[in-house]
């Protein structure tokens, strides 16, 4: 499935995963929308089965949304607005909900959409979720870092002006959060494992960036590393905790 996208100037695809029962009734149903990580493919976004499996699991029905995060001769976007037809936050965090509302049986109302994201796309989904707070109440992070990176992951993106750094920065937003969060209550939660020597040292920052702002939040290390094995040992525990916190389907 795939629609227009003028933030990109060309087609956003998209995989769709329906609950068990849909189209039975008429009920609307909240949405998890899943990022892949990067750098990715322009076929990445096809490799949601271990999120449709946890979903499956996780106990309460929504509809799961893997929309495209790279393309051809783009690998590493960071989901990020970089410049004319190459505007992924535009597209992931405008469109594609408008878009998906427009043609499912949806719950149209941030109680009811959760971003989550794994690795880079953990990135994205904090990001994006934090600076559309009227689109999203729930964001998960999983093994994901909170600034924009190179293709290795280790290196700082430097984005060509200070503004546009902080702007892309988890760590510049945290002394609103507080207040944003009380506004749109909000549930942000971030995982990673103990043996992630990329990207376990800034979740531990923000975690104390977080606590010393009094901003609510949820953070757990885990045994593991940057690897599958991780992700497939807690993700219905993690979809289950992110669901428990968006609008139950209903008539």
């Amino acid at each position: 499935m795939s629609f227009r996208s003028r933030a990109l100037a060309g087609r956003l695809h998209l995989a769709v995963v329906l609950p068990r029962g849909y189209g039975l009734a008429r009920h609307r149903y909240p949405v998890v929308y899943f990022l892949h990580g990067l750098p990715a493919s322009a076929r990445g976004y096809r490799g949601f089965q271990l999120v449709a499996g946890a979903l499956s699991r996780a106990g309460r029905r929504a509809i799961l949304v893997a929309p495209q995060g790279a393309r051809e001769r783009e690998s590493d976007p960071e989901y990020l607005d970089r410049g004319p037809g190459d505007r992924w936050e535009t597209a992931l965090a405008d469109e594609l909900p408008r878009f998906v509302d427009a043609h499912f049986q949806t719950l149209p109302d941030r109680r009811a959409r959760a971003l989550v994201g794994l690795s880079a796309g953990g990135y994205g989904a904090t990001l994006l979720t934090l600076h559309h707070l009227s689109v999203f109440s729930v964001v998960e992070s999983w093994s994901g870092y909170f600034h924009p990176t190179d293709v290795t992951g280790k290196r700082p993106l430097d984005l060509g002006s200070r503004a546009a750094n902080r702007r892309a920065s988890v760590h510049s937003l945290v002394g609103k959060l507080r207040r944003a969060f009380a506004s749109r209550p909000t549930f942000f939660g971030f995982y990673v494992g103990l043996a992630d020597t990329r990207f376990r040292n800034e979740n531990l920052r923000l975690d104390a960036e977080l606590r010393a702002a009094h901003v609510p939040h949820s953070f757990r290390i885990y045994p593991g590393g940057h690897q599958p094995v991780l992700w497939s040992a807690h993700a219905t525990q993690w979809l289950r905790t992110a669901l428990a916190h968006l609008e139950p389907p209903r008539p």
